[in-house]
């Protein structure tokens, strides 16, 4: 799973022991030599998607890590990019290894359920980071992507389909998840990361609850699956411009069920 270049199973012990921050601090020089960074594959397939619909002007990358996704924005960004994280030692290897480009490239160090931004990009883009969340954390979440989008702004992200319960994979993930919620139940602090707590169904939800209009669409360079279903698709939520927002969040509580009594 490992290059010789990533990290030992000693250093992912100690990371898995500390803080989710702390442990990024760790792992950041040696976390591009991982799986646990988003494969170039998927970065370019976005990056292709995303030209087809622009340009854009200002663009922001959430839990941007080592910078990966700041670089498919310096693609279809015109004015500027932005890399939030709130490790500082992910966003000084972000620094390093950004490449001389325009748009203009800056860094924030800021945790992505408290963003200290204005309405003022037109795109933001993720990768790979909602496992650290956990469920009940979605609605605020995305209730900050939402206020830091112009109107008619988009949120996108990748979201690979969830392996066949007979897989190897499955049970591997499953696996994962269960480790981790042991150790959070006997270690403190937390490192929150499950891989199987982000729904599709669950998360189209919330972000309709936040506002968004949300689409998917099939990334066709990963093909599909044998029921026909696509292997990557990619979430497209967009706030409505001004005159559609209220009709959307009128709708949203509408359509929200009402509290058990």
């Amino acid at each position: 799973m490992f290059s010789p270049e990533g990290p030992s199973l000693r250093e992912l012990t100690v990371q898995a022991l500390s803080s989710v921050e702390h442990g990024y601090d760790l792992l950041a020089p040696k976390f591009d030599h991982t799986p646990f960074r988003t494969p170039d594959s998927v970065l370019d397939a976005v990056a292709a998607a995303l030209a087809r619909t622009g340009p854009y002007d200002d663009g922001l990358d959430l839990c941007c890590g080592t910078g990966a996704g700041v670089e498919v924005l310096a693609e279809v960004c015109r004015h500027s990019v932005t890399g939030v994280d709130f490790s500082a030692g992910m966003l000084d290897m972000a620094r390093r290894q950004a490449r001389d480009a325009r748009p203009r490239i800056g860094w924030v160090r800021a945790d992505a359920r408290a963003l200290p931004f204005a309405p003022a990009f037109d795109l933001v883009v993720s990768f790979g980071a909602f496992g650290h969340f956990l469920p009940s954390e979605l609605p605020g979440l995305f209730a900050q992507v939402h206020s830091v989008l112009r109107p008619g702004g988009r949120f996108v992200f990748p979201v690979v389909a969830p392996p066949r319960p007979l897989s190897v994979a499955y049970w591997m993930l499953l696996g994962f998840d269960a480790v981790m919620r042991v150790r959070n139940a006997v270690w403190r602090p937390p490192f929150v990361m499950y891989y199987r707590a982000f729904r599709l169904g669950e998360v189209r939800a919330e972000l309709a609850r936040a506002g968004f209009e949300v689409e998917l669409e099939a990334l066709p360079e990963f093909g599909r699956r044998r029921d026909g279903s696509p292997r990557v698709r990619m979430v497209v939520a967009r706030r409505p411009n001004r005159t559609d927002d209220v009709m959307v969040r009128h709708a949203s509580r509408v359509l929200r069920p009402p509290r058990a009594t």
